[in-house]
């Protein structure tokens, strides 16, 4: 490992603490004007059952500076905790050009203002467990995503139209977050329903094979350079499929492979590498044995190129890829919530510790200011750290062109999926 670490720019604080504890943060320009807000998600009151699905149970949203812009719902510090998806998502829904917050509160699906707080439309879920999470998809083949599929813990989803007229339901072993992509090519979306390939109707086109539990996360990309699009899951093992079904390779090499997160993390290795992270002991056991977990890369081939030796314990991190960190040419490995003193940060394809964020919490990644870099957000009950590769004004005059709402924002998720292309 080389020592090339670089000490980020706290661009600012922000007190959230008006949105009550155990928020998850999602990311929009919701007023339009050129910058991004922060809209804090919190659940609904505790559930005697771990895995129940949740609820959304306040809504805050905050700009840059701090300042409380609206809020629908009341803080509870009751409420539950990141054990399963909050069921919300930042969108514009009705193609008016202004993003909505969609999101279950009390047993109905709401589309909100995403400047004022208001709700704009309330509707039946088409079922009552039907709210483990929320996602947009296309596939009606429209211009622009208009669907939405919501799903239960780990055995059904349904998908509604935009105006939420139920066009399906599936049953199997759905995983935690469905990715949806056209990977066929006909201008419909396909849902990768944890190991299960639907098509546009809900018909399965294949599925994988040999796979115990369930997916944990989905990512596509042209892995291996061939000009097409192939599917990576992280789910007992760490599998690659070709997206007519063929298994193309798998990685047996770790206990859990909980998450996984596509990459171009190397220069000196052909296509894109696979960061993944492997929980090697699930949860502290009470007699001793901590929790732990580990990072790991493979290759386009889907051999080991390294995997951490962790002195810590710490068993619940999460892995995203970020793009557009600073102005090198390559992707880094955000890390965070990793536990035994370890703080989030920013690994290179080495497993060199790149940037190191002096905070501990949950993270949040955006170009927050459409200037063309990322800026990362470590955030705990109480604070909002914002941290750049170089210095910006947070305060700056906003453009008052709104920002797009990328797939990645408007797919936020506990268990990362995502593409690479």
């Amino acid at each position: 490992m080389v020592d090339n670490q670089r000490e980020p720019y706290l661009l600012g604080k922000v007190d959230i603490r008006a949105a009550g504890p155990r928020c998850k943060m999602l990311l929009g320009d919701l007023n339009g004007d050129g910058r991004m807000e922060m809209l804090m998600v919190q659940p609904g009151k505790r559930k005697d059952v771990r895995y129940i699905p949740h609820q959304t149970g306040c809504l805050t949203a905050f700009d840059l500076e701090g300042n409380l812009l609206w809020q629908l719902g009341t803080p509870s510090e009751d409420a539950g905790g990141p054990g399963a998806d909050y069921p919300a998502q930042i969108y514009d829904w009705d193609g008016d050009g202004r993003l909505e917050a969609l999101c279950v509160m009390e047993d109905k699906l709401l589309v909100v203002d995403g400047a004022s707080g208001r709700i704009k439309r309330s509707h039946a879920l088409p079922d009552p467990e039907a709210h483990d999470c929320i996602i947009i998809a296309n596939v009606s083949g429209k211009e622009r995503p208009g669907d939405l599929i919501l799903k239960d813990r780990y055995r059904r989803l349904w998908v509604m139209d935009n105006d939420f007229n139920l066009l399906w339901k599936h049953e199997g072993n759905v995983g935690h977050f469905p990715w949806v992509y056209d990977w066929n090519g006909d201008g419909f979306d396909e849902v990768m329903a944890g190991y299960d390939l639907l098509d546009r109707r809900g018909k399965v086109l294949w599925s994988c094979r040999d796979l115990d539990d369930h997916a944990d996360c989905v990512w596509t990309g042209d892995v291996n350079g061939d000009g097409e699009p192939e599917i990576v899951v992280g789910g007992s093992v760490t599998v690659m499929y070709g997206r007519s079904g063929k298994e193309l390779w798998r990685y047996e090499g770790s206990v859990e492979s909980q998450h996984v997160a596509l990459g171009k993390f190397r220069d000196d290795l052909p296509g894109l590498q696979i960061a993944g992270l492997d929980r090697l002991v699930r949860e502290d056991t009470g007699s001793g044995r901590k929790g732990k977990d580990a990072l790991f890369l493979l290759d386009a081939e889907g051999k080991e190129i390294w995997k951490e030796n962790r002195a810590t314990s710490g068993w619940l991190t999460i892995i995203e890829t970020i793009r557009g960190w600073d102005d090198g040419p390559l992707d880094y490995i955000l890390a965070y919530r990793r536990g035994g003193g370890v703080f989030p940060a920013l690994y290179d394809g080495h497993m060199n510790v790149v940037v190191q964020f002096p905070a501990e919490g949950y993270a949040a990644h955006a170009d927050l200011l459409g200037a063309g870099s990322e800026q990362v957000i470590i955030y705990d009950h109480e604070t909002v750290s914002i941290f750049s590769s170089r210095k910006k004004d947070l305060a700056r005059s906003a453009s008052g062109r709104p920002l797009k709402q990328t797939k990645r924002l408007y797919s936020s998720t506990l268990y990362p999926g995502g593409e690479w292309l």
